[in-house]
């Protein structure tokens, strides 16, 4: 009779995503929010950016999709149930792209998501929207029609050939993945109906690219 090996744990993946991320904030650079601190003024004011070179959530792919939050931040960055942000999805989203976005970043699926969801109060609003969101040369650009506006690029050495990297912080929006720090020569938003509007110039960036990935034992 011939033993049998036992049976490994099937996984399923909930949400495997890769692409690049463009954040900007009214903190002064380096936020301190990424190592933990309060903001510069004691709130921020931010923008996170996510968009999705290659990507699926709960088998539906994401793939060449953008997903925006605009935050209000009134104190330190890790207070679970403080921020209120407003949700943009790409309007190039099909209905089963856009609800599968909405469940990963609103934290309804798990893991690290649910993790950074975790430190909303409120979601103020979502909409879709025609998202630009490009990085070239290493330098980033992103744009929701008259209603957002933002350009940045990283600081690199001294020789110009390396950029500048964050690893290892405290908080991140990309968990796991390093962060380049950078700064926006301007940042934009002009949301009155949610109560958020901004304009700042030479102020903290963010930019990564980044792999989300969690997986559940089936």
């Amino acid at each position: 009779m011939t033993a049998t090996k036992p049976a490994r744990a099937a996984t399923d993946v909930v949400y495997d995503l890769e692409g690049t991320l463009l954040e900007a904030c009214s903190c002064g650079v380096l936020c301190p929010c990424w190592v933990g601190a309060d903001p510069d003024g004691g709130s921020c004011e931010s923008v996170n950016a996510y968009r999705f070179e290659h990507g699926t959530i709960r088998g539906v792919d994401v793939s060449g999709l953008s997903f925006i939050n605009v935050c209000l931040i009134p104190g330190n960055v890790l207070a679970p149930g403080t921020w209120r942000v407003v949700s943009f999805v790409d309007d190039r989203a099909d209905d089963a792209q856009f609800q599968a976005i909405i469940d990963a970043y609103h934290g309804r699926l798990g893991g690290p998501l649910a993790d950074l969801a975790g430190l909303v109060d409120e979601v103020i609003a979502i909409e879709r929207a025609p998202i630009t969101h490009e990085t070239r040369d290493g330098n980033g650009t992103l744009r929701i029609g008259d209603v957002l506006s933002a350009d940045m690029e990283p600081f690199r050495s001294p020789d110009g050939a390396t950029i500048t990297t964050l690893r290892d912080s405290l908080f991140s929006t990309v968990p796991g993945s390093p962060a380049y720090v950078a700064r926006a020569h301007h940042h934009k938003v002009d949301l009155p109906q949610y109560g958020m509007v901004w304009d700042f110039e030479g102020r903290n960036a963010i930019q990564s690219d980044y792999h989300i990935t969690y997986t559940t034992a089936g």
